[in-house]
């Protein structure tokens, strides 16, 4: 019933941009943050960004200054504006939300994931 859906990904050349969507359905309890992760081949899955329901954030150092990261309005969707591409940014980005009920974690939701491909 939960499903998240990403889109956005695709191939693009170093210095290019790209915006990835998510959008959450079928959650009936709080979405307290959302995020992007990214694997890429040979590597440990790991966080890109995170937005909580305040509107604090966290950023990769690797990602600091080129990536941005935003929530909708309906508060389900998450968005990562990624700009000044680089090769190294080549994975798979899954969106993730973190569901809280009464301030308990009840469930870590992901995405099927979309590829992000960097090169010239």
């Amino acid at each position: 019933q939960v499903q998240l859906v990403e889109s956005g990904g695709g191939l693009v050349q170093p210095g290019g941009s790209l915006r990835l969507s998510c959008a959450a359905s079928g959650i009936i309890f709080e979405i307290y943050a959302m995020g992007w992760y990214r694997q890429a081949p040979g590597t440990q899955r790991e966080l890109v960004a995170v937005i909580r329901s305040g509107g604090n954030t966290n950023y990769a150092d690797s990602v600091k200054g080129r990536f941005t990261i935003s929530r909708g309005n309906a508060k389900n969707t998450v968005y990562l504006q990624m700009n000044s591409l680089k090769p190294e940014d080549t994975a798979v980005y899954y969106c993730n939300a973190d569901v809280r009920a009464y301030g308990n974690n009840v469930g870590d939701y992901w995405g099927q994931g979309t590829q992000v491909t960097v090169s010239s």
